[in-house]
């Protein structure tokens, strides 16, 4: 048994078809995982919290993805902030202890950094942000995909600062919902991964003050402990939570065989042997994301120097995991046949749950030119 009790998995499994189907926020399981102590559990214990390292805080996202998808999705983000918290304190940016207080406070923290149609993400942005004089910022810009939109109280967000001699930084701070300056649509109408409601946010000037700007830093790749604090949080519980995804298809799927019954063979077709290789099959793929994910957390919680080779290394574990979970889920529904097909079964859900894998950071071609350059080298001109 981890930190989630399995009671209150059950609790949570149970109501996910609900918000997937009426594209609802989960706010009953947020009241349960915060009543239950989860948006403090990777805080540090002498910051307030339950103290969970990054490989069990990954082995409670997988635990929460399993029970619902879109629940573990959208409390990713606050643990990914967590982790950025952690991070910064671990390397003397004493900022992070912001973030761990907030959190320990009961603070819910949203993840407002993409933006549409912008592929550099993380490296650049495309959002405003314009110096107040005294250390602060206000922010113009269109963030998407942001999670947690109708409940955060924190967003950690970023935009462009062109103002200074030595050229554009990108500038990192944590907005607090009640000092507004932002417009939040209803617009998360999606395939997949609906109880996120990851609205569209609009920022019209947002102000952040001095004090709670994390970094002004060079766009692009960068040590900057903000920049790799978020970057490794995320591609490694983003692999954690789509783990669950695909490791709950395999636990479906050997339910459904075992009571599905073949006529032409009179038995039941857990007995069949191409069914029994799919589903193996769909095993497989998933047994090879666990360690992965906790080697690589195993040595963010170290504090291990990996060089150049971290930031790639970190992002095909998180495609392992997507690309694995979606092989997964496929083989699954293969070998539960037809009435898979069907929005009432679970493998629906996990289908298209998994889906949004494929368009998280790191995408596939950001992936491929990084370790292109790892092998080859960058491209000659």
């Amino acid at each position: 048994m981890g930190f989630l009790s399995d009671d209150l998995l059950a609790r949570i499994h149970e109501r996910a078809t609900v918000h997937d189907q009426e594209n609802t926020f989960p706010t009953d399981d947020l009241a349960d995982l915060r009543e239950a102590g989860y948006l403090a559990a990777f805080v540090p214990k002498e910051y307030g919290g339950a103290g969970l390292s990054l490989v069990e805080i990954a082995t409670e996202q997988t635990r929460l993805a399993k029970a619902a998808p879109g629940t573990a999705l959208g409390i990713n983000m606050h643990q990914i902030i967590v982790g950025l918290g952690r991070h910064l304190v671990r390397n003397g940016n004493d900022r992070g202890e912001l973030i761990l207080r907030d959190a320990v406070a009961g603070e819910l923290f949203g993840f407002g950094i993409s933006e549409p149609g912008n592929d550099l993400v993380l490296f650049g942005s495309i959002t405003k942000a314009t110096p107040d004089g005294k250390g602060g910022y206000s922010f113009e810009g269109t963030k998407v995909f942001t999670s947690l939109a109708p409940v955060w109280t924190r967003l950690l967000t970023f935009g462009r600062d062109d103002s200074g001699e030595d050229g554009p930084h990108s500038v990192f701070g944590i907005m607090h919902r009640e000092d507004g300056g932002f417009t939040i649509k209803d617009d998360w109408d999606t395939l997949g991964m609906r109880a996120t409601q990851s609205n569209t946010t609009i920022l019209e000037g947002a102000h952040v003050p001095a004090d709670r700007i994390l970094t002004r830093c060079e766009p692009g790749p960068s040590k900057d402990p903000v920049v790799f604090g978020i970057f490794s949080n995320f591609e490694i519980l983003l692999g954690a939570t789509y783990q669950g995804v695909g490791e709950r298809a395999v636990e479906v799927a050997a339910e459904h065989v075992k009571t599905r019954k073949s006529v032409k063979n009179q038995t039941v077709y857990s007995n069949d042997p191409d069914i029994r290789w799919r589903i193996a099959e769909a095993a497989l793929a998933m047994n090879a994301v666990g360690p992965q994910i906790r080697e690589l957390a195993r040595d963010i919680d170290a504090g291990v120097d990996r060089g150049p080779i971290w930031m790639p290394q970190l992002s095909a574990a998180k495609n392992a995991s997507a690309e694995a979970t979606l092989r997964a889920v496929e083989q699954a529904i293969r070998a539960c046949g037809g009435s898979s097909y069907y929005n009432r079964h679970e493998l629906s859900r996990l289908y298209r749950d998994a889906l949004a894998g494929l368009f998280q950071p790191s995408d596939q071609e950001s992936l491929h030119g990084a370790w292109a350059n790892v092998v080859l080298g960058p491209i000659e001109k």
